[in-house]
């Protein structure tokens, strides 16, 4: 293959990679939480709204096939334990890629997590770290799969 050929198909294949970054981006964010105050020794909720870009979805915790990758959220540092997460309940949608309905979110949506606080928490801020990873797709293709990461003030008292 000539030279100028080369170079063609690498500047294709990065326009491709660029646009596909550029389409990624803002696609799924995480509305910053409000402050959490947790009492030792209790539970304590924290509700993460998601905000999901028009014309897109992604699939949900609970995917219909095994291809797909799922929804997940995470959480690490901090003094709290994780009791829980509550998934809205996904939505059964038919596109032209998969032969049945798939398990999907479609619009903004809320995540809550419940955190057991241990007798034990030293008290004051602290800070959790959370992760949210998920696949986002239109009705043509998917994006590859991101984390969006975010931070939890908490106040222990």
């Amino acid at each position: 293959m000539e030279r100028s050929s080369r170079a063609r198909l690498l500047l294709a294949a990065l326009a491709c990679g660029t646009t596909l970054l550029a389409q990624s981006a803002g696609v799924v964010t995480v509305a910053p939480p409000p402050k959490l105050t947790a009492r030792r020794g209790a539970e304590a909720e924290a509700t993460i709204r998601v905000q999901l870009r028009d014309g897109y979805h992604v699939n949900s915790h609970t995917p219909s096939e095994d291809y797909l990758i799922p929804l997940r959220l995470t959480w690490s540092g901090g003094p709290l334990e994780v009791a829980g997460i509550v998934y809205p309940k996904p939505v059964l949608e038919k596109y032209s890629f998969s032969p049945k309905p798939i398990s999907v979110f479609t619009r903004d949506f809320d995540i809550v997590t419940r955190f057991r606080t241990p007798a034990n928490a030293p008290g004051g801020p602290a800070i959790l770290a959370g992760k949210l990873r998920y696949q986002a797709c239109n009705h043509n293709s998917c994006l590859p799969p991101k984390t969006v990461e975010f931070r939890l003030s908490v106040s222990v008292q």
